[in-house]
């Protein structure tokens, strides 16, 4: 569900650079007030590679129409909402500024969409289902729990996420379109998408709690992953994004995804601008550069990957410290 640059109006665009940039301040400033308690920084790089690695998935979900991970509720399930969201906002620059992956004017709006709804909407649904299950049979086993829980969030996450960009495109979509066909297909398909959604994070949640279950911030009391349980984890999760990007990106289906076909069928496509970095060489995951995707993508995952554990390291040493002494 990447937006191009001009399918909204500049006003909309900004107002949700807005919302969005306020939502990115404030969960940077809760993850900084975490200190010694925030994930390691290895398990936040890890998690961000990861979700950039299995984005480049894209799977079939209807005739000439495919999904790919959005990730909001994956990386909540395993860092936590404060730390999910920023990962998930590492991963749509990267793929902004280096990959021609959304526009640059849109970003604000990708990041409300799948950096904040997203991830927000699939740690709520998904930590109201570990509520539920506690209620019913005490503390529940976070290798059967956590993986339906994050399937649910992140199912849920999708959904709303699309319904969102309806309300958004009434209010400033740049080509008059009928505003129930585009409900109806938008959330139709987004509904199929869901589902894969669901199936990829809690395939990734059940390999993470089969090697470590205490290492999942999802099923934790306090939301926060075990910190000393990271490494093997993080390993699991680097080494799954590499077999995303490297290895199985060239199966990934080539038709358009929700939003692309929706936009096709509803008669807004033309309203996109080409993307400014369109002729930079990583664009289009290597095609305009002639790079294999394979490289491409290998690229983006050490790229997601050390820019996350980097950022994270820096802005938790501080404090870290500061709670030893």
């Amino acid at each position: 569900m990447h937006v191009p640059d001009q399918f909204l109006t500049d006003p909309v665009s900004a107002a949700t650079a807005a919302v969005a940039g306020a939502a990115v301040v404030g969960a940077a400033v809760r993850a900084r007030r975490g200190g010694a308690r925030a994930p390691h920084p290895a398990l936040v790089g890890a998690t961000t590679a990861a979700v950039f690695g299995l984005q480049m998935l894209n799977y079939p979900v209807a005739a000439g129409t495919s999904g790919h991970l959005m990730g909001g509720a994956l990386a909540a399930a395993l860092l936590g909402p404060a730390w999910g969201l920023l990962a998930v906002t590492v991963v749509l620059v990267v793929q902004a500024v280096a990959f021609a992956d959304g526009g640059l004017t849109a970003l604000g709006t990708n990041t409300l969409l799948m950096a904040v709804v997203g991830t927000l909407v699939g740690w709520v649904v998904a930590r109201g289902v570990v509520a539920v299950a506690r209620q019913r049979a005490g503390e529940p086993d976070a290798r059967v729990v956590g993986p339906l829980a994050a399937a649910a969030g992140g199912a849920a996450g999708v959904v709303v996420s699309a319904a969102v960009f309806v309300v958004l495109y009434a209010v400033g979509g740049t080509v008059e379109v009928p505003l129930g066909a585009l409900a109806g297909r938008m959330l139709g398909v987004h509904v199929l998408v869901g589902l894969g959604e669901a199936v990829l994070t809690g395939a990734v949640v059940a390999l993470v709690v089969a090697v470590r279950p205490g290492a999942l911030a999802l099923t934790s009391r306090d939301g926060v992953p075990a910190r000393g349980e990271a490494l093997v984890p993080a390993g699991v999760l680097a080494g799954l994004a590499g077999l995303a990007a490297v290895a199985l990106s060239a199966f990934a289906s080539a038709a358009p995804d929700g939003l692309e076909a929706t936009a096709q069928r509803t008669g807004f496509a033309g309203a996109a601008r080409d993307h400014a970095f369109a002729g930079m060489p990583l664009a289009d995951y290597g095609a305009a550069g002639g790079i294999p995707v394979a490289v491409a993508g290998a690229i983006g995952v050490v790229v997601c990957l050390v820019l996350a554990a980097v950022a994270t390291a820096a802005v938790t040493r501080p404090r870290a410290a500061a709670a030893r002494t």
